[in-house]
C-alpha cells in the first residue's frame, strides 16, 4: 500500500534529521564529553543502518529526495512515485526540526544564530569555504553516494549487508565534509532546520536541493551505465 510506504519515509527521514542533526546541535560541543566531528559523523551513519533494516522492506528507505531521483536516474524505482516520496521526506525532516527546536531550547544559552545544523556557504561553511567548493563538494559526495548504494543493493551483491556499506558511506562522507558545507546530501535534511533559522539558512537552502540532486542522478546513470543490469529492486535501495 502507498501510503504505508510515504509513511515509512517520513518516519525514517525524521529519525536520519533527528539524530543526525540532534547530535550536532545537542552533543557535538557539550562540554567536556562532546561527541565532536566523529561523533555527529557517526550519528548520520548509525540513523541510516538502523532504519535501512527497519523499513528498507516497506519503503526501500530512501530518506532522501537526491536518492529517490537517483535511484530514477539509475532504472531501480518508478518516476511517478518520486513526487510524493519527496513530499513525504520533507515532512519528516522538518517535524524532526520541529521537535528539535523544541528540546534544544529548553537549555539556557540556547540560540539559533548558531546555526542549529543547517548547511551554509562562505561566511556560513564551519571552513568559510566558497560557494563553489561546497557546490562541487556536496555534487561529488551526493554522486559517490549514490554510486554505493546502486552497487550495495544491486542484484549480486552480498545480501543482508547493504544498509552497512551505505551507512559506513555516510559516515565517510560527513568525515570529510562536515568542515565544508556543515553536509547535506540530502536536501530534506537541510530544509528541516533552515526553516527555523531562515534568514541566510533560507537563502542559502537553494544549493543544498541543486547540488545533491545533481550528483543523485549522476551516480545513478553512472552506475546504471557501468553495471550489467538494474538490478531487482524496483523500489528503491537503502537511504541517506
Amino acid at each position: 500500500m502507498d501510503a504505508k510506504k510515504y509513511a515509512a519515509e517520513a518516519i525514517g527521514t525524521f529519525w536520519l534529521t533527528f539524530a543526525g542533526c540532534g547530535s550536532a546541535v545537542i552533543a557535538a560541543g557539550f562540554p567536556q564529553v562532546g561527541i565532536g566531528l566523529v561523533g555527529v559523523s557517526l550519528a548520520f551513519g548509525l540513523s541510516v543502518v538502523t532504519m535501512a533494516y527497519a523499513i528498507g522492506h516497506v519503503s526501500g528507505c530512501h530518506l532522501n529526495p537526491a536518492v529517490t531521483l537517483g535511484l530514477a536516474a539509475g532504472g531501480r524505482f518508478p518516476v511517478g512515485q518520486i513526487a510524493p516520496y519527496v513530499i513525504a521526506q520533507v515532512i519528516g525532516a522538518i517535524a524532526a526540526a520541529a521537535l528539535l527546536y523544541v528540546i534544544a531550547s529548553g537549555a539556557p544559552g540556547f540560540d539559533l544564530a548558531k546555526g542549529f545544523a543547517s548547511n551554509g556557504f562562505d561566511d556560513h561553511s564551519p571552513g568559510k569555504y566558497s560557494l563553489v567548493a561546497c557546490f562541487i563538494t556536496e555534487v561529488v559526495m551526493t554522486m559517490m553516494f549514490l554510486f554505493i548504494i546502486m552497487g550495495a543493493t544491486h542484484g549480486r551483491a552480498p545480501a543482508g549487508f547493504a544498509p552497512l556499506a551505505i551507512g559506513l558511506a555516510l559516515v565517510m562522507i560527513h568525515l570529510v565534509s562536515i568542515p565544508v558545507t556543515n553536509t547535506s546530501v540530502n536536501p530534506a535534511r537541510s530544509t528541516g532546520p533552515a526553516l527555523f533559522v531562515g534568514g541566510w539558512a533560507l537563502a542559502q537552502l537553494w544549493l543544498f536541493w541543486v547540488a545533491p540532486l545533481i550528483g543523485g542522478v549522476l551516480g545513478g546513470v553512472i552506475y546504471r551505465w557501468l553495471s550489467e543490469e538494474p538490478s531487482g529492486i524496483v523500489e528503491g535501495a537503502r537511504p541517506a
